[in-house]
This record gives C-alpha cells, structure tokens and sequence, in this order.
C-alpha cells in the first residue's frame, strides 16, 4: 500500500515520538541525516525540537509521509528563505524515508509529493537541498530532476578520518 502524504499535519506527542523514531532508524541504518550512529530518539530529539520551533514561527512546514498504520515513514522539512532576494525558493531539510521502505518508488513519491507541495506555496521557483556525498544521494536526487550545482569538497566531517563532499542540489520548479 502506497504511503500517505500531508502537509503540516497535527503535530502532537504520536507524531513527535514517531519522526524521533523514524530520525534514529535511518541514522543508524547509515542514512545521512545530520548524525552518525548510534543514536536514539532521544538523541535527536532536540533537533526536532528545533525544526518544531521554526514551524511555530512560521519559517519552516512539514511533509510527513504516513504508512498504513499511521506512523510517519518519511519526512521533508521545508524551510523558507528570510533574505529578501531570495524568497522566491525553499531549502529542503531533513528528507528521511524508513529503511525497510526503502526500493519501492516510496522516496521518489515522497520528492513528488514535497515538490507539489512546493508549487502550491506562492510565489516559489524552486527547492534547494544540500547532501552528503559518499553515499550517492546525488544519484538519487537527480533522478528526481534535481540538478548538482555546487560541492565542498571535504566540507562534512562524519569521523577523525572520514570527510565527505557538501553537494548542494536544485530543482526548479515549472
């Protein structure tokens, strides 16, 4: 069964603990999503803590994607731009699918359903994200028509001797 996908759902204790969950297994199933592992809920959850605050004060939306049983399996966070020249396109942050979902069309559903999102919200041109390279998720990104368009080498430190590229993405939305 195809996920389900909302924009800015209810966000109360369930769906916290579940994205917490969610942000531990595809830490340590070496996803990268601003830690290494091991981690556990508890371990992000001030991070999302955080990402909560920004959607209170209206800087950041929520794209959850909810399996059968209602629990989040994905997630985007969708962040604004305060710059006045640049208003006009989102960073994309936080885009986690579960592991064991993984390989079944449900993370390019999950792109889709953050860029239809995207266009909905006036006045945007398109959606910026930033990867770890190692790990192909330029790949993955690009066949979701993101385009790379700029990379640091080395810029991302996940170990004393494991450095790994900062490759920023785009897609411009029609």
């Amino acid at each position: 069964m195809a996920l389900r996908h909302v924009l800015d759902p209810p966000t109360d204790a369930r769906l916290t603990q579940g994205i917490c969950e969610l942000w531990a297994a595809v830490t340590n199933a070496g996803g990268a999503v601003g830690y290494v592992p091991p981690v556990t809920a508890d371990d992000v959850r001030p991070e999302l803590f955080r990402h909560l605050n920004a959607m209170a004060e209206g800087r950041m939306r929520l794209l959850v994607a909810y399996d059968e049983e209602d629990r989040p399996a994905g997630t985007a966070f969708v962040t604004f731009n305060t710059h006045r020249l640049m208003r006009h396109w989102v960073w994309l942050y936080t885009v986690m699918l579960r592991p064991d979902r993984q390989g079944r069309g449900e993370g390019r559903a999950l792109m889709d359903a953050v860029a239809d999102a995207v266009r909905g919200m006036d006045g945007m041109r398109g959606i910026r994200l930033t990867c770890r390279g190692g790990l192909g998720l330029e790949d993955f990104y690009g066949s979701c028509g993101y385009k790379e368009v700029g990379r640091v080498p080395d810029a991302i430190k996940v170990a004393d001797d494991d450095f790994r590229d900062d490759i920023t993405m785009w897609l411009q939305l029609r």
